[in-house]
């Protein structure tokens, strides 16, 4: 049954950093606005595809909360009923939440299958909670981290609300992102203290230190991506998705302290590496490590000074959760070596 949960644990592991996989899509195409209400997508279980089917029909059936597009504004229907010969403006009612009214098919399918996967993430650590109750008598941390998950990802449902009804803004954004990276935590602690056989490794204690230190600056510089993304996307605003040339002409402050600090963070990754080699701990995890911040360097720069190429912006995100989780797991590694192996 231990090994179950393990399983279990893992899918639901998976199943969120698809749903940031799926996010980091949506930013990229900006289709953060294709559903502009929440949970459901223009008043439908399953979004239209074509602005025809959110235009006013005559004698046509409407239910109620579904949404039509009036006059640059979305109208709610306020109960069910069949529409007549001419618009009957009592049956509607405006859509408060926002002023946001346009219909892109694309945009609005690649939100509503963000959706999907956030859905489906969230059922998947249901059914791990539901199975840790199992261990309440045994291990009572598993249940409890277990059901903090499930609430977590409630947390991160209504945080994802909010971001629509902000007309996405940028620190809704950034405070969506950390919730995903603490749902991240959680899981991928569940992963390693359900593990049922696990690498012996070699302990050291001033490499421990180093490693909760260089976690720590990642940490940091992933806050200061945050911001620099603020930045870039109040010039998409201001000059159109299209003109990608102009969106770090003028550089914030925020993207060369980015930009200084991730030569920091570089550097103390290769000196924990080395030290990790030498005194041959066993930690393979840095390998991964080390090949995510190259990726990572070079979408940064081919951002900067290629202009935003194609899923230069979707792998950058995806790969600093990447780097969050497998920086994580390195230091559950390190603590519980300490915990059985004296110190080198």
């Amino acid at each position: 049954m231990f090994k179950n949960f393990h399983t279990i644990a893992k899918t639901s592991l998976v199943l969120v950093y698809l749903v940031i996989i799926a996010g980091a899509v949506v930013r990229m195409t900006g289709s953060g606005m294709g559903c502009p209400d929440w949970p459901k997508c223009f008043g439908h279980l399953i979004p239209p595809t074509d602005e025809s089917e959110l235009q006013w029909k005559p004698d046509h059936v409407y239910q109620k909360g579904q949404v039509i597009i009036l006059n640059e504004s979305l109208q709610v229907a306020k109960d069910d009923f069949v529409s007549g010969n001419q618009l009957e403006l009592e049956h509607w009612a405006p859509y408060t939440k926002h002023d946001y009214a346009e219909f892109n098919p694309w945009h609005t399918w690649i939100e509503f299958i963000n959706r999907l996967f956030g859905a489906l993430a969230g059922l998947g650590t249901l059914v791990l909670a539901i199975v840790s109750i199992g261990y309440w008598k045994k291990k009572k941390s598993i249940t409890l981290l277990s059901w903090l998950v499930v609430f977590g990802m409630g947390f991160q449902a209504w945080l994802g609300a909010t971001v629509v009804y902000s007309v996405l803004d940028p620190f809704r954004i950034t405070l969506h992102m950390v919730m995903a990276l603490l749902i991240v935590a959680l899981l991928l602690y569940l992963v390693f203290i359900s593990k049922k056989k696990r690498k012996n490794y070699r302990y050291n204690a001033k490499t421990v230190v180093f490693l909760s230190i260089v976690f720590g600056l990642t940490l940091v510089q992933i806050v200061l991506g945050t911001q620099v993304r603020q930045f870039v996307d109040e010039q998409i605003t201001e000059v159109g998705e299209i003109a990608k040339n102009l969106w770090l002409h003028q550089p914030s402050m925020s993207f060369y302290i980015h930009r200084s600090f991730s030569i920091i963070v570089v550097l103390f990754n290769l000196y924990l590496a080395y030290r990790i080699y030498k005194l041959n701990l066993g930690l393979t995890k840095i390998n991964w490590v080390l090949l995510i911040l190259l990726i990572e360097i070079i979408t940064g720069m081919a951002m900067f000074y290629w202009d935003f190429p194609f899923m230069s912006q979707t792998m950058h995100l995806v790969l600093a959760s990447l780097l969050f989780g497998v920086q994580f797991y390195l230091v559950l590694e390190s603590y519980n070596a300490g915990r059985s192996h004296k110190s080198l």
